[in-house]
């Protein structure tokens, strides 16, 4: 009987609001709430979330909440949140208690758990015993599909924000990411809950904001932010921000050090006034290695979160501003047609921003248009935020090809639907009509419409 378990078995029936059955078919992943099944329901596969409901402080407001969330909806104009969609009837359990869940969509496949690119690897169980385990590596594709899914998470965070709801328990393992495209799918909606309000929920260890972790907030907005930057951050160095060389002489994490390193006396491991608790080699190599890599403005956004922001709520960095400095990183990866691909803190610089490759010697000029550059790489894309006044940062407006008639000449290929104007050296201004493209020249300017302008740097 389904009332004398606490786990469910492949083809329990659980109970739906609507009158009818979700069928159980297996058991996908488990956490500190409850546990995820695939089951079948109106013809269609999901995820059933099933709690454990003793591990709920407020159990009747959190379904109510859920109930919500689901009348309500995912935030308009987003499809990255894998947002609850039914919600079952309740279930009593040996006696004690009535428990319940709720249904959502199941990550497509070519998606796995952002915490599992984290990890980098896992060791899989072989399908035939007396086999050796298995060693899967995770991780991005490109550097280009990791500053892409840092975009789409900011991106997501920033539209619940706007419909005024807070996630509440913002950590690697409520995300799926696509490691070929970058895509994200934000899973464990069931936390949402709007702006002000909290049903239980406080975070996760390592991840919660500080005032959080000392007990005198609860997560909103604000905590939020601060979960955000850790999440980047860690996506990025692949390393805690607060764990340094201060942490590791507590060797064990008591509530009580808890409390101290990540509530009382949180201090960042790249803090430029304090290096007390500094990354310690053979430890923290990650950071240590990763945080030269990236350009200046990336290291002082991550050294704003964690100092200012560690004290001061109202002094994290917002959504808008952490998704302008992700697309202005994206611009500055380089691929060389050697086969080296970093960001231009790699390259030589040449000549005011022309990138020379220390591996094979080539030359790669420069596009300078808003606010940021592009180097002008073989199959760099141009997107509608560069070029026109938008906050699209997926539709490609532009492209450098290489010319079919005179190999080893590239342009930038106009893939917009608009007309864009160039001013040539010899100030001769062309019309640069949809498929058609000019030539990387020095001092070239690119009329790109509405007063917003390109110019590739000498």
């Amino acid at each position: 009987m389904l009332e004398d378990r606490y786990e469910l078995a492949a083809g329990d029936k659980i109970p739906m609001r609507d009158g009818s059955f979700a069928v159980v078919e297996e058991k996908i992943g488990s956490g500190g709430q409850g546990a995820v099944y695939k089951v079948h329901y109106q013809g269609k596969k999901w995820a059933l979330k099933w709690y454990f409901y003793e591990k709920i402080k407020h159990p009747h407001a959190f379904r109510n909440n859920l109930s919500v969330n689901i009348k309500d909806g995912a935030p308009e104009n987003s499809d990255k949140f894998l947002w609850p969609k039914h919600l079952t009837e309740y279930v009593s359990v040996k006696g004690k208690y009535k428990t319940f869940g709720y249904l959502m969509d199941l990550a497509p496949a070519g998606y796995v758990e952002l915490e599992k690119i984290y990890g980098r690897f896992e060791w899989k169980k072989p399908k035939v015993k007396g086999q050796k385990a298995i060693q899967v590596e995770y991780k991005f594709a490109s550097l280009d599909a990791q500053v892409t899914a840092a975009i789409n998470i900011v991106k997501a965070f920033r539209v619940l924000h706007l419909v005024g709801k807070s996630y509440q328990d913002l950590n690697l393992s409520g995300f799926f990411v696509n490691p070929q495209s970058g895509d994200v799918l934000i899973c464990d909606c069931d936390n949402v809950a709007p702006d002000g309000e909290n049903f239980g929920i406080g975070g996760y260890p390592g991840f919660m904001a500080p005032e959080i972790v000392r007990g005198v907030a609860k997560p909103d907005v604000l905590t939020d932010r601060y979960s955000l930057a850790n999440v980047l951050f860690r996506l990025f160095m692949r390393s805690d921000p607060l764990e340094g060389k201060k942490v590791l002489q507590s060797v064990v994490l008591t509530e009580a050090n808890d409390l101290k390193h990540y509530g009382k006396e949180s201090l960042f491991i790249f803090d430029p006034n304090d290096a007390s608790n500094c990354p310690v080699l053979g430890v923290h190599d990650n950071a240590i290695k990763l945080w030269k890599l990236y350009p200046p403005y990336i290291k002082e956004a991550f050294v704003k979160s964690f100092t200012a922001g560690l004290k001061n709520p109202n002094e994290r960095i917002i959504e808008k501003t952490w998704q302008n400095l992700l697309i202005r990183l994206r611009s500055d990866i380089v691929h060389c047609t050697c086969g080296k691909v970093a960001y231009t803190t790699a390259f030589k610089h040449e000549e005011h921003f022309i990138c020379t490759c220390s591996r094979c010697g080539s030359k790669i000029y420069t596009l300078q248009m808003k606010d940021m550059t592009a180097p002008l790489y073989p199959g760099l894309k141009l997107y509608r935020c560069y070029t026109e006044d938008e906050e699209d940062y997926e539709t490609v407006t532009g492209e450098v090809i290489e010319n079919k008639e005179h190999k080893g000449m590239f342009g930038i290929k106009n893939l917009s639907d608009k007309v864009w104007k160039a001013k040539f050296p010899d100030n001769e201004i062309h019309e640069v009509k949809p498929e058609y493209g000019v030539p990387i020249w020095k001092g070239l300017l690119i009329d790109f419409g509405n007063g917003i302008g390109g110019r590739i740097l000498s």
